[in-house]
């Protein structure tokens, strides 16, 4: 059990999870349903034996990450796979149902067969960003018309600042960004860097922001620009509640741009679905699903 704060989130957390999942536990020193929760989880970490690794975020002092994620109420955990969250669950769980929630989605213990006396084991699958990152390469100069393959190429060289490579990578994409809405997606996350990149202080940008909006609440210009600021730090949830803000009060301004903005970061964060047996429905990234249904309570009402 790892404690994980914004400082080391990157390392333990994001790069963790590309060769191990990882189960993120938000919690608070107050909240008591966290203290019986907590040592039910450490206890599950050692016996699953390496199946996966658990953090605790404080909440409280990392209202940042709880943001990000979308926490509103603890304990609340998520599981990471690949850098992205698969599934989660909120309050005190028993033991029985954690160990339920964490097999949907963990290989078996045994799911490796033993090697043959005379066969040397292989060896384990990179999946470090830059093998992952390198097999997209490949898939992408195999098959240049792959525009799955692409979306995800230019999108993780993006969430790991690699902006330049991304740049150069989607430049073939551009005529097609009108009629393919992963590539009008990531279309919307360069505009937002792009935007981002011509304030050298962030914090005092963001600070001017929110002082105007405070003056006129419709103020959809610079809402939508603190929206962009917040996409180009990869804050997502706090992006899509500055988006809604402008939905809640003008649906059309500028040609949707306020809801194609909230759908490409949808398309953004959206994990791959995880592989689950015949018959059963894959289960919806928590943040992506409320979001979902906040974005059709809005534009419904």
């Amino acid at each position: 059990m790892i404690d994980v704060t914004i400082a080391n989130f990157e390392e333990e957390v994001i790069a963790a999870s590309m060769i191990t999942p990882v189960l993120i536990d938000f919690w608070a020193p107050w909240c008591g349903p966290c203290k019986s929760l907590g040592p039910i989880l450490e206890k599950v970490e050692l016996a699953y034996n390496g199946r996966f690794k658990l953090v605790k975020i404080d909440s409280d002092q990392e209202q940042q990450l709880g943001a990000a994620f979308g926490i509103r109420s603890i304990p609340s955990c998520i599981l990471m796979v690949n850098g992205q969250p698969v599934d989660g669950f909120q309050g005190a769980l028993p033991e029985g149902k954690v160990k339920e929630f964490l097999d949907k989605h963990l290989p078996p213990a045994d799911e490796l067969p033993p090697p043959d006396d005379e066969e040397q084991t292989p060896e384990p699958e990179d999946t470090s960003p830059a093998a992952v990152l390198e097999k997209l390469k490949a898939a992408v100069a195999n098959d240049p018309s792959n525009d799955n393959a692409l979306f995800d190429y230019v999108r993780m060289l993006l969430q790991h600042g690699q902006v330049a490579h991304a740049r150069a990578a989607f430049a073939p994409a551009l005529p097609k960004v009108a009629l393919v809405r992963k590539f009008e997606a990531l279309q919307h996350w360069l505009n937002a860097i792009d935007s981002g990149a011509a304030y050298a202080d962030l914090a005092g940008a963001q600070t001017g922001f929110d002082e105007k909006i405070a003056t006129n609440k419709r103020d959809f210009d610079t809402r939508y620009a603190l929206a962009q600021l917040h996409m180009s730090q990869q804050h997502w949830v706090l992006a899509m509640d500055e988006l809604l803000e402008i939905l809640m009060r003008d649906k059309a301004w500028n040609d949707e741009l306020a809801r194609k903005t909230f759908v490409s970061i949808l398309e953004i964060i959206e994990p791959p679905k995880v592989k689950v047996a015949d018959g059963q429905i894959p289960p919806d990234d928590p943040t992506v699903a409320t979001y979902r249904r906040r974005l059709s309570s809005v534009v419904l009402s």
